[in-house]
């Protein structure tokens, strides 16, 4: 957070970052990790860098051998997140400038989708870029009307199950 946020950041709320965006409260950022299921050596694709926070957990996650994928839309978040987790030593994640709402197919597939803000669905194209058996964890709605949302694919890939869970609060996908 900004320096003259630092106080704030142990609350458990959203903080703006720029550009319109916010770091997502603590515990809604623990609770989707939580819900990724994840280990060492996967795959992440993580929607929405923003300041590079949770990126850094899904990292730590998924070390040793495992790698993220971060994809931002604002270009001064991402050369932002990226230096950030450079001078901090963060291993084994990828800033990449671009449109999160069509992930990195080039990648793909993923053991695990991440996204950090919310769409009136959860777009198609990540859900294709799912590896079998992999998971999405994301916020689907508009305002105050959102519902995170975890979407699992079939061990053999054929099925895709969809699962609406607790309320929460998040900038817009665009």
């Amino acid at each position: 957070v900004a320096p003259d946020q630092l106080a704030e950041a142990w609350e458990n709320r959203p903080l703006p970052i720029g550009e319109g965006q916010t770091i997502s409260q603590p515990l809604v950022v623990a609770r989707m990790c939580a819900l990724l299921e994840l280990r060492p050596g996967v795959r992440v694709l993580d929607v929405g860098t923003g300041s590079g926070y949770h990126a850094a957990l899904l990292a730590h996650l998924v070390a040793p051998g495992g790698r993220v994928i971060s994809v931002e839309r604002h270009g001064s978040l991402a050369r932002a997140a990226a230096a950030r987790l450079a001078s901090l030593g963060v291993d084994g994640v990828e800033v990449r400038l671009g449109d999160g709402a069509l992930g990195a197919p080039d990648e793909a597939p993923f053991d695990a989708v991440n996204v950090a803000a919310a769409g009136r669905e959860v777009p198609g194209e990540l859900v294709a870029q799912l590896a079998p058996g992999g998971r999405l964890v994301a916020p689907v709605g508009e305002g105050e009307d959102q519902r995170l949302v975890l979407v699992r694919r079939s061990a053999d890939g054929r099925h895709v199950e969809r699962r609406a869970l607790e309320p929460v609060r998040f900038v817009p996908l665009v």
